[in-house]
Order: C-alpha cells, then sequence, then structure tokens
C-alpha cells in the first residue's frame, strides 16, 4: 500500500521534472547561440586584443553569465552621441562657424609649424587660445569656495556639470546656490551622471526644479543600441559662468572632497579656474553634452573675453567613447613622447595599456625625469591592485613610484617640461582612456607651471618611495592577487 501510494504520488512531479530539465536545456541552447553571435561581435568590434580575447572566451564558455554582462559592460564605443545632432545639423553648424569666428582673434599663432601642438589640436577639435587667467585651486575648501563664490556673481547663466552629486552638506550647500541665482533671473542648466549620481534622492532634483533650474541626467542609456549599456560613464566636472570663468577638476560634490569622510581623509585633490577665452571651449563641451541629454541647444554666449591682467595660453581637450579616435590614451601617449626634462603625473588608477608604457620606457631612455604618484589606500580594490602590476612591467626602467600617505590622494594632474599643465578628470586607466567621457584643461605657462611644480614637490613630500624590485618577497596571495586583478584591467 505504502509503495503504491509513493509511486502514484510521483507520478505527476516527473513531468513536471521533465518540462523543468528541458526548459534549462532550450534557455541553455538560446545563451550559447546568443553567446557565439556576441563573441563573433565582440571579435569584430573590440578596441584591444586581450578585451577581445577575454570576451570571446567567456561568451563561449560561460554564456549565461557573460551574455548579460556583454549586453551591460562588452561595447566600448557609444552609439548615438554623434548621431544625434542630424536633427539640428544646420544650426550646430552655424553655431560651429560662430565658435570659430569669435575665437579667431584669441588663437595662438605660431611662426612655424609646431608638431606638438598641431598633434593636440587633431585630438582636442580645439585650437590654443591666448589671454586667459589660470588660477590653481589645492583640495576641497579652495575649489568650492571658488565656485561658489564664481556662481553668486554670475548675471546671465551658470552651467553646471559633475559625475558625483551627493545630498550632503556640500551638495545642498550647491544647490542653495544655484537656486539662489535662479531665483535672481539667471539661467541655471544642471547635468550630472545617473550612474555616479545613483544616490542622488528625487527630492534633490526637485527642488532644483521647482526653483527654475533646468536639470538632467546625462542619459547614458537612451537610444535602442544604448539600452543596456552602463558601462558608459560621464566622469566629467566643469563649472561656467557667463561663458568668462570655467571650473575643471578632480573634485565632485560630497562632503568627502572636503575631507569629511574619516576612512579616506584628508582627501588630496586638485581643480584649476580659468578665466577668458578659453572658458567658452569648457562651455562648447557642456553644450555637446547637454544636447546629447535633452536634444536641447542653449542660448549662450558665445563671444570670448580675453583677460585684462593676464596672457596665459590654455586649449580644452575633451575626450570620450564617442570619438572616432581613442583620444584620451593618444593625449597621454602624446605628452610622453613630447616631454624633454620631465613628466609628474598623479594618477588614483594606475592600470596604463601597453602604449603608454612603452611611451614612459622611451622616455626615461631620453633622459627624462618620469615620476608617477599614486594613493597607499584604496578605494577600489581591482585598479589599486593591478597598478603593482604595471609597477613591476617597469621596474627595469627609470620611472620612479611614489605612495601617497597622509589620506587619498584623487587629483588628476600632469606636469610637463617647464612650461605645460594638464589639469581634469581622466584617471590612468582603461575607463578613461576608452569608456568615460573627460575633460582636461592644459594650460602652457611657466608661472603657473612652477606653481604646481611647487604643489608637486610638497606632494612628494608626502609620500614614500615605491621600489617594484621588492614585490617578489610578498606574500604569494598578494601577488596572485596581483596578477588577477590585472586580468581584469581591460574592463576596470
Amino acid at each position: 500500500m505504502t509503495d503504491n501510494d509513493t509511486s502514484s504520488s510521483d507520478a505527476p512531479a516527473k513531468p513536471r521534472r521533465r518540462r523543468i530539465r528541458r526548459i534549462i536545456i532550450w534557455t541553455l541552447v538560446v545563451f550559447e547561440v546568443f553567446g557565439v553571435f556576441l563573441a563573433i561581435d565582440a571579435i569584430m568590434s573590440t578596441r584591444t586584443a586581450p578585451g577581445a580575447i577575454a570576451w570571446s572566451l567567456s561568451l563561449v564558455t560561460v554564456p549565461v553569465v557573460a551574455v548579460p554582462a556583454y549586453w551591460v559592460f562588452g561595447r566600448s564605443k557609444f552609439e548615438g552621441y554623434l548621431e544625434s545632432r542630424r536633427a539640428h545639423q544646420k544650426e550646430i553648424d552655424a553655431l560651429v562657424d560662430e565658435i570659430h569666428g569669435n575665437m579667431d582673434a584669441s588663437v595662438v599663432q605660431f611662426d612655424t609649424r609646431a608638431p606638438a601642438f598641431d598633434a593636440l589640436r587633431g585630438l582636442s577639435r580645439a585650437r590654443l587660445v591666448r589671454g586667459n587667467h589660470a588660477e590653481l585651486l589645492v583640495d576641497g575648501e579652495a575649489t568650492f569656495d571658488s565656485i561658489i563664490e564664481g556662481i553668486g556673481r554670475a548675471e546671465d547663466y551658470v552651467l553646471v556639470e559633475f559625475y558625483i552629486v551627493r545630498d550632503d552638506g556640500l551638495g545642498r550647500r550647491l544647490k542653495d546656490a544655484v537656486i539662489e541665482r535662479a531665483h535672481a533671473g539667471v539661467d541655471v542648466a544642471f547635468l550630472y551622471d545617473e550612474i555616479g549620481s545613483a544616490d542622488l534622492p528625487d527630492e534633490y532634483t526637485d527642488e532644483l526644479r521647482e526653483a527654475g533650474v533646468e536639470v538632467s541626467p546625462f542619459n547614458t542609456t537612451q537610444g535602442r543600441g544604448n539600452r543596456f549599456q552602463l558601462n558608459f560613464r560621464n566622469h566629467r566636472k566643469i563649472v561656467v559662468v557667463d561663458g568668462k570663468t570655467a571650473w575643471i577638476g578632480g573634485h565632485n560634490v560630497g562632503d568627502e572632497y572636503l575631507g569629511l569622510d574619516p576612512e579616506y581623509s584628508p582627501w588630496r585633490d586638485t581643480h584649476v579656474r580659468l578665466d577668458g577665452p578659453v572658458a567658452i571651449q569648457a562651455q562648447t563641451v557642456f553644450a555637446s553634452d547637454w544636447y546629447w541629454a535633452q536634444r536641447e541647444l542653449l542660448d549662450l554666449s558665445w563671444t570670448p573675453e580675453p583677460t585684462l591682467d593676464s596672457d596665459v595660453n590654455a586649449v580644452i581637450v575633451a575626450t570620450g567613447p564617442a570619438d572616432p579616435l581613442e583620444t584620451a590614451g593618444m593625449f597621454f601617449v602624446h605628452a610622453l613622447n613630447t616631454a624633454r626634462d620631465r613628466i609628474w603625473i598623479t594618477a588614483p588608477y594606475f592600470v596604463p595599456d601597453e602604449a603608454i608604457v612603452k611611451a614612459m620606457m622611451l622616455a626615461t631612455l631620453r633622459g627624462v625625469d618620469v615620476r608617477i604618484v599614486v594613493p597607499a589606500g584604496a578605494d577600489s580594490l581591482l585598479p589599486h591592485l593591478a597598478a603593482f602590476y604595471y609597477m613591476e612591467q617597469l621596474a627595469g626602467s627609470q620611472v620612479k613610484f611614489y605612495s601617497y600617505e597622509p589620506g587619498f590622494m584623487h587629483q588628476k594632474v600632469m606636469l610637463i617640461d617647464d612650461s605645460t599643465v594638464s589639469i581634469g578628470t581622466h584617471n590612468f586607466d582603461n575607463r578613461s582612456f576608452r569608456l568615460n567621457f573627460e575633460v582636461a584643461a592644459v594650460v602652457y605657462d611657466e608661472s603657473f607651471n612652477a606653481e604646481v611644480a611647487a604643489m608637486f614637490e610638497e606632494d612628494f613630500g608626502n609620500c614614500v618611495r615605491i621600489d617594484p624590485g621588492t614585490f617578489a618577497d610578498r606574500p604569494w596571495r598578494w601577488r596572485f592577487g596581483v596578477r588577477l586583478a590585472r586580468l581584469m584591467a581591460p574592463v576596470l
């Protein structure tokens, strides 16, 4: 009786188990088919050979995991950013012609061809302009005091763009500043990255909109080709007031950037304030990002105003995954190749590609003093570990590495010889080279260079020299973790 009862109860379960098995088998088949087709796409479209190999193998061998990951993280080319302009192409072309015409009088002229500047112009699609003033802003208090004060003086419009905006003390201070200007009749456009600012509550943006501020996320995933692409980020930090003054650098909007987070305090970062025609170039970058986000051409002033008491030469270099070339990586290779005496770099994440590693080696062979400052601690474990692999690769060269000890070093600054400085948002990793929208202010001025060199010297005083030759003596599990993190470098 018991045996018959058992067999009777099992009878309905057997067809269910068979159906479940069939569903699982067909699901695996579907994923495998998708994996094969996406592996072909990865081979055809992934920019780096290691990335193509990693994606194609994983898509074929573990498609259940790799297929969704590829939809989200697989592409390195941002679809639609340039194509989105077609609806207003005539207006945009006319605006570009107006901007170029207005800037002609400010463009630095060379008696002969200057290959270094010609290449930079080709990469940045912008021209070196004179009649600017540059102010170095060291750390958060100096940076945001300057930005808030500048916003308070705005008469016509304010443009604000940050990767991260938090609803904390600093975030509310910025919000209050732009709301005050909006109430005074000043136009304000506020752009943020929805991934970087994922924790920003609706109440924050609602309050801005109620005050008359135009607010928008960057809208990375808009368009059919970008629906699943969370891998592209707008990492830029730009503020522009009236087309006359611009701020660019490494700070986001959050209390930790003021050094108020005990885990990362003191926070070390750098911004630059720029007055003059170069602010129009920064404004162009914002306007392009705003057009992608909202399909709207902003009504802005495009007439440059040179400063009366300063004649600094500068240019804005904007890079991103919509560029036809790998602009960011080429920018750093170009800097390394043109350096004659020194190139000092701060790199929160040091995960260079092969071209940059070779350019560093060649620079040291020319006798260039190459120094890289990295943070002692990590806010992101994988790139922190991967950096040690590349330090070890460069151990035979004369590249010098320094570990910044007091707190977290987040600044993105490059000093070249005695005349050139870059301050911006680029990290030394694959994400900044190929996946993020980034921006840098490149300043050509010996006095400003000397000021930045003094800042570096002070930072070196807070550093410990790293000897990659000792890495072989570290525990095996640490060395394995470094190499494992390095394998993830193409998709970090």
